[in-house]
């Protein structure tokens, strides 16, 4: 989301500083559930229809969350506590998937993976006693 803000903020304010705040506001209203009032504010800056597609960052991104919007609650993830960036995830790919599933000579058939992958995202979610203890092969 932020890299098409920042791809409309630079087509919007001449200046980098200007630019920098444009971007910070704008984030700052995704934060507090004013996404009508991006929208807005991207839509009275959109490119003309006759403007190629490759040429449009404001329409762009303006598209980009108008067709997201159920999925841009950040007021509601930070409230409970959840991350809202990118960057947790793709690290959390990094030490859960990728450090058991990307050993040198393994591979992995798609059913064994996928087994292999929910074992991994119990431990790192801390469920990994609940999990064996609702196991049914060892329920007593």
């Amino acid at each position: 989301m932020c890299e098409y803000l920042g791809q409309a903020a630079q087509a919007i304010e001449e200046q980098p500083a200007a630019q920098r705040y444009w971007l910070e506001q704008q984030k700052q209203r995704l934060k507090t559930a004013e996404l009508d009032a991006v929208l807005r504010t991207l839509q009275s800056h959109c490119e003309s229809e006759q403007t190629p597609e490759q040429d449009v960052p404001v329409r762009q991104c303006w598209r980009y969350l108008a067709t997201r919007q159920d999925q841009l609650d950040y007021a509601g993830a930070i409230a409970r506590g959840l991350p809202i960036g990118s960057g947790q995830i793709e690290s959390a790919h990094r030490y859960v998937i990728q450090k058991r599933l990307k050993l040198p000579g393994a591979w992995w058939s798609p059913k064994n993976a996928q087994h292999m992958l929910a074992l991994r995202l119990n431990r790192a979610n801390s469920e990994w006693a609940s999990y064996w203890a609702t196991d049914i092969r060892y329920a007593a």
